[in-house]
C-alpha cells in the first residue's frame, strides 16, 4: 500500500518577480526623467502679477535667452535658436491650424529691451493678435 503525504497549501507569496519588475521600472525611469525637462535656460523678472486662466491648449511660449536668442516651444528642434524669418514662419503654420492659440514671450530679465519689443512685432507680424508676458512672483 502507499502511503499518500498530505501536502499543505502554500500560503507565501513569491515577490522575486515583482522586485524585478520594479527595479527595471525604477531604471527607465532614472533614465527617461532628465529627458522630459526640456527648454531653453531664461531667468524670468520676478514681478507681481494675476496667473493666467488655464488653456485647453498648450500654449505658444516664444523664449529669449541672456545671448537674444530667440526658441520657440512648438516643432522640431526646440532647443536650437531660430531666425527671424523662421519664427514668423513657424508662427504663422501654427496659429493657421489653431487661429485662437494662445501666445506667450518668456524674455530672460538680462536681455535687452529692445530686444523683448523686435520678437513682439514679429508675433505681429505674423499675425499674433495678443501677446501675453511669462514672469515669476517676487519672493517675499
Amino acid at each position: 500500500m502507499r502511503h499518500r503525504i498530505k501536502k499543505r497549501p502554500m500560503s507565501e507569496i513569491n515577490v522575486v518577480p515583482y522586485i524585478d519588475v520594479m527595479l527595471v521600472l525604477l531604471i527607465i525611469f532614472m533614465i527617461t526623467a532628465p529627458l522630459l525637462s526640456q527648454g531653453v535656460k531664461v531667468v524670468l523678472p520676478k514681478t507681481p502679477s494675476e496667473p493666467m486662466p488655464a488653456a485647453d491648449k498648450e500654449p505658444v511660449i516664444v523664449s529669449i535667452d541672456s545671448n537674444g536668442d530667440f526658441y520657440i516651444n512648438y516643432g522640431d528642434n526646440q532647443d536650437k535658436p531660430l531666425n527671424a524669418e523662421t519664427l514668423v514662419n513657424r508662427i504663422s503654420a501654427v496659429l493657421k491650424y489653431q487661429p485662437q492659440l494662445p501666445v506667450y514671450v518668456k524674455g530672460d530679465k538680462n536681455v535687452a529691451y529692445g530686444r523683448v519689443v523686435s520678437i513682439m512685432a514679429l508675433l505681429q507680424s505674423a499675425g499674433v493678435d495678443g501677446i501675453g508676458m511669462i514672469t515669476e512672483p517676487p519672493e517675499n
